[in-house]
This record gives C-alpha cells, structure tokens and sequence, in this order.
C-alpha cells in the first residue's frame, strides 16, 4: 500500500439510522471489517443538523436527539472504490464523501504480549 497518498470516505448519518437492524454506522465498521480494509473510526457529534434544518444537540433532557455520527475510512482507491456500492446502499439519509489525503505519518499500532 501507497502510504502517502490514499483515499478518505467520509460518512455522515444519523445515530437513529439503521441498516438491518442495527446502527448504520456500526453496520457501516463492521462491513468494512469483514472486506479487510485499512480501518474506520467512528466519531459522535455533540451538535449538527442536515437538510431539514432540525438541531440535534446531546442536552441532557432531550430524550431522542438522532446525534450526527462521523465514520471515517482511509485506505487505498481500489479499496474505497469496492466499498462505495455498500456504502450507497446502507446510507439512505446521509452524505459521503470522497477526498484524497496525504499521509504524513503512520505509526502502526503495536499490540503488547
């Protein structure tokens, strides 16, 4: 694999959207996974709204706020290129995004004995 340039997905959904039954974004990782790529990260917006202008914010009171959840894949374009169809199918509200990187540093995650 080509460390310095490589290709970013960027997912953007909902913490409420589901694909068969579980959240899109962990259904989202776990595809990744089973399809070997590089990794994918998962971030949790505190704030955010989309096309129809509702805030969604974690205040303590809200009970159901459909926090913006961020899942991010690097790897290369091959790969991203593979993954873009599933992707297309399990992201029904959303956005994605597609941008190449350069990677400046990559320590690989060394695991203890």
């Amino acid at each position: 694999m080509n460390m310095n340039t490589l290709e970013r997905l960027t997912i953007y959904v909902g913490e409420s959207d589901h694909w068969h039954g579980k959240p899109v974004y962990i259904a989202l990782v776990e595809e990744a996974r089973r399809r070997g790529m590089a990794g994918a990260t998962v971030t949790g917006g505190v704030a955010g709204f989309g096309k129809n202008q509702q805030l969604h914010t974690a205040r303590i009171l809200e009970l159901s706020s459909d926090l913006p959840m961020v899942v991010t894949m690097i790897d290369t374009a091959e790969a991203i290129a593979s993954f873009l169809p599933i992707v297309q199918q399990m992201v029904a509200g959303g956005i994605v995004v597609q941008d190449t990187v350069k990677v400046v540093h990559h320590a690989p995650v060394t695991i203890p004995k």
